[in-house]
């Protein structure tokens, strides 16, 4: 059966790095997210309406990777994000985003706490210390009342793999 694990925080908190390092660890693959890819591709400017399009980009890039994965899908992201993105810049959500996310089913979350430095990229929007923390406390509220079982992890790339790699549904099986 396999475990869906989803690396959640805000920006620049090495979700990527994580998650590509756990599907090395764990013999398996990760699914990159798909805002990067979708934005990369049509300009760094994007409107309410490309959410829509990341969603389901974001959802079809999970069901294409989950075929190849082994025991474990490392997802560096979930819709959360999009919903997230959504509310604090235009104080709304499309109903499909909402929909989606009470449908699919992930097992555990690992979400990445905002002690590493910034590092700067065109397509990451809010350096700001207050900012990070603010976006950090929604992304903990979520992994809180999402009922799953989820890690906190900090420190450098090294001391965050081996924090998840020693989360409970790695390390029973």
């Amino acid at each position: 059966m396999l475990k869906k694990i989803v690396i959640i925080g805000p920006e620049s908190t090495g979700k990527s790095t994580l998650s590509k390092a756990l599907a090395e660890q764990l013999n398996t693959v990760w699914v990159p997210e798909y805002a990067r890819t979708y934005l990369e591709e049509r300009g760094q400017a994007y409107h309410y309406e490309d959410l829509l399009a990341i969603a389901k980009g974001q959802l079809a890039s999970e069901d294409e990777w989950a075929q190849q994965a082994n025991k474990y899908l490392i997802c560096d992201t979930d819709l959360y994000v999009l919903k997230v993105w959504s509310e604090h810049k235009y104080g709304q959500v499309e109903t499909p985003i909402l929909e989606a996310i009470a449908q699919r089913h992930y097992d555990a979350y690992i979400l990445c706490d905002i002690d590493m430095p910034w590092d700067e990229d065109p397509l990451r929007e809010h350096p700001e210390p207050e900012m990070r923390q603010y976006f950090y406390h929604l992304y903990q509220d979520i992994v809180v009342e999402s009922g799953k079982p989820f890690i906190i992890v900090r420190g450098n790339e090294e001391e965050r793999l081996a924090q998840a790699l020693a989360a409970p549904w790695f390390t029973q099986g």
